[in-house]
């Protein structure tokens, strides 16, 4: 079947599999390929897939002859080396003007490389990030394209037919990111925001839990009556339903069975360190990544807790003025995780030249992926007023929404630290609104340090900024 296909997808592991179901149910002829065939065979064979419109492909130079051109070829294959080699295997089958898409969750560093790299060839580029999951992948996942705008118009019907729909009007959650690596850019901060948004619910049930003491079926209909209001979203309603869900072996409840230690793929670190790289402060999602490397230390935690202590005090109080505390909590939050994801976005557009449109971004992430929420709408408004809003907490609507939940939050915060709970993502988010709203930090001591001990030099608050003044001393005193 020879020029038979509209596109074909390498890596048939479950994502790759749904995407191409996913494909096939939009009418598009898919071209398959697995490293191992008879995966690849199996997959074809399966009730699922026999019916579909899928051209099994034993050999790479059999996919890029069943595929029209010009050929778009999708891989969903492992971040990393994996990526170069597939690219290279394919270099010498393809024609120029063919696109090869990276579906994986690469580093947007190497998406620009590679973008360049085979730009050279007169191959076309695409980073996209996909989200969802997958069950995403299956029925409609968010979809961040990056690379030449010419190379996505070739698929954009594709990524349209198959993305998540969202709205009265049933809107693609997919766009245009921007150049080279901004899909992937884009989708790693998704990740980092991810990445807050559960370290911040979990450390709402641990308070919920441990300090006020409260069962199972209790949190869960907590968590599902705020999943109902403004803290609707896919992970509030998973959780909701995580925490409903009987072990049928030991009739706990599932969570009380699960080994406390989190895992990790890299995108929250890699948020992070280009976050430390951009200079943009972002806490909340660095603290979130920080919380999952303490998880997997649990061989030293156990052991420590044999031997540290902490407060002895216990919660006193109204529980459910506390619940209603918690649930501000996590809102204000998360209005400052996400005002430190999108201003990490906002300076990446400076760094590498993109034009990054946070609305749309805002939009796209409605539906298909994991943090698809009611509040991205707010989001979407807020770059409406404001195309240029420099951080969330200065749009009016989220700035009411922070100094009506701030009391609550502090409440929180320090209850959390006298009862000697660690809610470190709540505690680094109300430090960066701190932070952000005074005007005088303490910088100023730690400049005159740096000039002490290395001579690095300080600003003046009487002298134009941009001039810097050096004083010695030890002759000073």
């Amino acid at each position: 079947m020879n020029g038979a296909a509209d596109i074909g997808l390498i890596g048939l592991a479950v994502m790759g599999q749904n995407l191409v179901l996913n494909m096939c149910d939009h009418g598009y002829t898919v071209a398959v390929y697995n490293r191992t065939t008879e995966k690849m065979r199996d997959f074809v064979k399966s009730a699922e897939a026999k019916d579909k419109k899928i051209v099994p492909c034993e050999t790479l130079a059999d996919l890029v002859k069943a595929i029209k051109p010009p050929r778009p070829i999708m891989f969903m294959v492992k971040a990393g080396k994996a990526v170069d080699e597939q690219i290279e295997q394919l270099l010498p089958l393809v024609e120029k003007g063919d696109i090869l898409i990276d579906g994986g969750n690469s580093h947007f560093a190497d998406t620009i490389r590679r973008n360049s790299y085979l730009k050279e060839k007169g191959i076309l580029f695409i980073g996209t990030g996909v989200s969802g999951g997958e069950e995403g992948a299956r029925l409609g996942p968010a979809i961040m394209p990056g690379g030449q705008r010419e190379a996505y118009e070739r698929v954009k019907d594709i990524f349209l037919a198959i993305a998540a729909k969202v709205g009265p009007r049933q809107e693609p959650c997919c766009v245009y990111i921007g150049d080279d690596g901004a899909g992937h850019f884009v989708k790693m901060v998704h990740n980092g925001i991810e990445y807050g948004d559960m370290q911040l619910i979990a450390e709402a049930y641990v308070l919920l839990k441990d300090l006020l003491g409260l069962n199972y079926p209790a949190m869960q209909k907590i968590f599902a009556k705020w999943n109902a209001g403004d803290l609707d979203s896919y992970l509030m309603e998973i959780t909701a339903d995580i925490l409903g869900r009987i072990d049928p072996e030991t009739g706990k409840p599932m969570c009380e069975i699960i080994q406390d230690r989190a895992g990790q793929k890299g995108t929250g670190k890699w948020t992070s360190q280009t976050a430390l790289d951009l200079g943009i402060p972002a806490p909340t999602i660095a603290e979130a990544v920080f919380a999952r490397c303490i998880s997997a230390q649990k061989e030293e935690r156990v052991a420590a807790a044999k031997i540290l202590k902490g407060p002895k005090i216990k919660f006193r109080g109204n529980k459910s003025a506390f619940i209603k505390a918690v649930k501000d909590a996590i809102y204000a939050s998360k209005i400052c995780s996400y005002a430190q994801g999108f201003a990490l976005m906002t300076a990446a557009a400076k760094e590498y030249h993109w034009r990054l449109r946070m609305g749309e971004i805002a939009m796209i992430w409605r539906g298909g992926c994991i943090i698809r929420a009611h509040f991205l709408q707010r989001i979407k408004d807020a770059f409406d007023r404001q195309p240029d809003l420099p951080n969330l907490l200065l749009d009016p609507y989220f700035r009411r929404i922070v100094q009506r939940a701030q009391d609550n939050w502090r409440k929180v915060v320090s209850m959390a630290a006298s009862c000697g709970v660690a809610t470190p993502a709540f505690s680094s988010a109300l430090a960066y609104y701190d932070a952000y709203r005074t005007s005088r930090l303490w910088a100023n001591l730690i400049q005159a340090q740096r000039d002490y001990f290395g001579a690095h030099t300080y600003e003046r608050v009487d002298r134009p900024a941009g001039e810097f003044f050096h004083t010695d001393w030890q002759s000073a005193k």
